[in-house]
């Protein structure tokens, strides 16, 4: 009986107990980001990503402008680099064909280009010869650019003969500087395109 009395004792204590149980604390409140805040810091890194791609673009736009500039005064030097003559010659040399050549490529893309040659000598011969042979010189560049096919009212010459020496001295050095054919741009300064198609 004692058995007996003591598991009602502690059925009635268990129970006891259960009844002055609080009930369990609710749950925590979530603690991520909101729907609201997810969508709003969705909208900020593309807003952040389209920010950063337009930052890009614009970088490499200015890189591209910065080399077509680049190329453009290299075509530019191109076309102004002179080229010399042998003694007594206007037969185009070697070394002074690579340089036309490249000329070639820049005024074919370039077709509002306008060049004015002139022809220069240096100082030995009468002042009648030398204004012819210049002349001669310049006609021989302006030949070379139409035998492949480029227009010939693009060209002016001009023969300064000995008139505009490179050097002013009298010797086989300055003489072979004085020898040349020169190269100014007369129209489309600003159309250069320095390679491709026109």
């Amino acid at each position: 009986m004692k058995y007996r009395t003591f598991i009602v004792t502690a059925l009635a204590a268990v129970l006891l107990l259960g009844a002055c149980k609080k009930d369990p604390p609710p749950p925590p409140e979530p603690s991520g980001p909101t729907a609201e805040e997810l969508e709003a810091q969705r909208i900020a890194d593309s807003i952040a990503a389209a920010e950063e791609a337009a930052r890009q673009a614009a970088m490499a736009a200015e890189r591209e402008a910065r080399a077509r500039e680049a190329a453009i005064a290299a075509a530019r030097a191109t076309l102004a680099e002179r080229i010399h003559f042998d003694l007594d010659m206007a037969e185009i040399r070697p070394d002074a064909e690579r340089i036309l050549r490249d000329k070639l490529a820049i005024l074919r893309a370039s077709p509002a280009v306008m060049l004015r040659v002139e022809g220069h000598c240096d100082e030995r011969g009468s002042n009648e010869y030398n204004d012819a042979l210049g002349n001669r010189r310049a006609q021989a560049i302006v030949d070379f650019f139409t035998n492949f096919g480029l227009d010939a009212s693009r060209f002016a010459i001009v023969s300064f003969g000995e008139d505009r020496p490179l050097a002013n001295q009298s010797n086989e050095d300055a003489w072979a500087m004085n020898r040349r054919g020169e190269f100014i741009i007369t129209a489309g300064q600003n159309d250069i395109n320095p390679g491709g198609t026109p």
